[in-house]
């Protein structure tokens, strides 16, 4: 283990993710193993500017394992891409004789992080925290495994309700980039279709799709639609294209937002964020620095941030073909 680091820093940026404080503790509790101190850092990057840094021990982080959301709080900050905030924000690492920093986010985070790092010489480590599970260089980022349980039931709810009134449900889930989310959690629930941005299926194939599913006999359907889907159509003009050229379909539309963001961890998330954060933490204070841990083949892995940032996320294909074959 490396000597030079006697003090972390921690935090968390961008959108909120369950087990994100799971991952702070993690990272707290592994610096206290290893006699490291360590200072949480509230309202990420804009925290560092502001000078918003506390001193926190093992004892600090009882009682959060369990809940969604993050205990340091998150911001968008406009300030620490430039480099003033920049400036401002080494003087904090400064004033604090913080070593090195652990941040959990998303790709907006760990772009901050490098130019950080590139301009200050902070080693800095990543955790990837985001429900959209978009990032290269890991198969799970913390966050996603909860979303996909949240959409699962909401979706098993709406699907008591378009039984009762033989309707037709859209139903909106988050992924502007990537359709994770959307293709697992309509595999999943039992869905009729699944509107990905990967895979751009046209509403001609849609209608058709759905004109196969009442002749078939099914007298309601769900569609789940991701909120980057490429047709061109938000899901509200998708509903109305439909409702148009399939009159018989009684539809409805639900989006179901930020909720997906919320609740209290999975297990499986809760387990991953701790394995990341003490695999941060142990990074670092072997030298490594300027890369985010993933997980691959059950094993943690680091990567560098240009290629989790730059690298794509690629959704799996037999997914899609599982979903194909099962819309019959």
């Amino acid at each position: 283990m490396s000597t030079t680091i006697k003090r972390i820093g921690v935090l968390t940026s961008g959108g909120d993710a369950p087990g994100m404080n799971a991952a702070v503790r993690a990272v707290v509790r592994s610096a206290a193993f290893y006699k490291v101190e360590c200072v949480a850092i509230y309202q990420g990057y804009q925290g560092l500017i502001d000078n918003k840094v506390k001193v926190m021990n093992a004892r600090g982080v009882n009682n959060i394992i369990n809940k969604g959301g993050t205990v340091l709080k998150s911001a968008r900050c406009l300030e620490f891409r430039t480099p003033d905030g920049r400036k401002k924000a080494f003087e904090t690492i400064q004033k604090h004789n913080i070593d090195g920093l652990v941040v959990i986010g998303g790709d907006g985070t760990f772009t901050g992080a490098m130019i950080f790092q590139s301009e200050f010489n902070v080693p800095v480590m990543g955790i990837p925290g985001t429900i959209d599970n978009d990032i290269f260089g890991t198969t799970h980022t913390i966050g996603y495994d909860t979303a996909l349980n949240t959409v699962i039931e909401a979706i098993d709810k709406i699907r008591d309700t378009a039984i009762s009134h033989n309707r037709l449900f859209f139903v909106e889930v988050m992924g502007r980039d990537a359709g994770h989310i959307a293709l697992n959690a309509g595999i999943g629930a039992g869905a009729e279709e699944v509107l990905i941005p990967e895979e751009d299926m046209g509403l001609d194939r849609l209608l058709e799709s759905l004109k196969r599913s009442e002749k078939s006999g099914k007298s309601s359907s769900i569609v789940v639609i991701a909120e980057g889907d490429k047709s061109g159509k938000n899901v509200f003009e998708i509903a109305e294209y439909v409702e148009k050229n399939l009159p018989y379909y009684d539809v409805r539309v639900s989006v179901l937002g930020h909720m997906q963001r919320g609740g209290s961890p999975s297990c499986f998330d809760r387990v991953l964020a701790s394995r990341m954060g003490v695999f941060a933490v142990e990074s670092l204070l072997n030298g490594k620095s300027n890369m985010m841990v993933g997980l691959k083949n059950e094993e943690m892995i680091l990567s560098p941030f240009e290629k989790a940032i730059k690298g794509k996320s690629e959704i799996n294909k037999d997914l899609i073909r599982v979903s194909d074959i099962l819309t019959i």
